[in-house]
């Protein structure tokens, strides 16, 4: 695998793992019961961008070394996920 694409790797999982990390412990300003006039009551009371990207970060890196050594060993590969024989024969390079 090329550098450009573990970087992307690594900005995938990044994003997905904070699409799973921003609502745990999410409070919104009607949980709070101060709701700052002119914002909806479901923003967030109290949110600290900082801390959640330390933590998706802290997150990401071994997930992220996990799926490349999946990768780099060809633990799995296309052809092993092939159940049906869909691809055909395997060309060599």
């Amino acid at each position: 695998m090329s550098i450009t694409g573990a970087i992307v790797l690594f900005v995938v999982i990044w994003f997905l793992t904070m699409f799973v990390v921003l609502p745990i412990r999410a409070r919104s300003q009607a949980d709070a019961g101060e709701v700052v006039p002119g914002t909806p009551e479901g923003a967030p009371a109290d949110f600290r961008l900082g801390r959640t990207a330390l933590i998706v970060t802290l997150w990401t890196i071994p997930l992220w070394g996990i799926v490349m050594a999946v990768i780099v060993t060809g633990l799995i590969s296309v052809e092993s996920l092939d159940w049906m024989d869909l691809l055909g024969e395997r060309v060599p390079n």
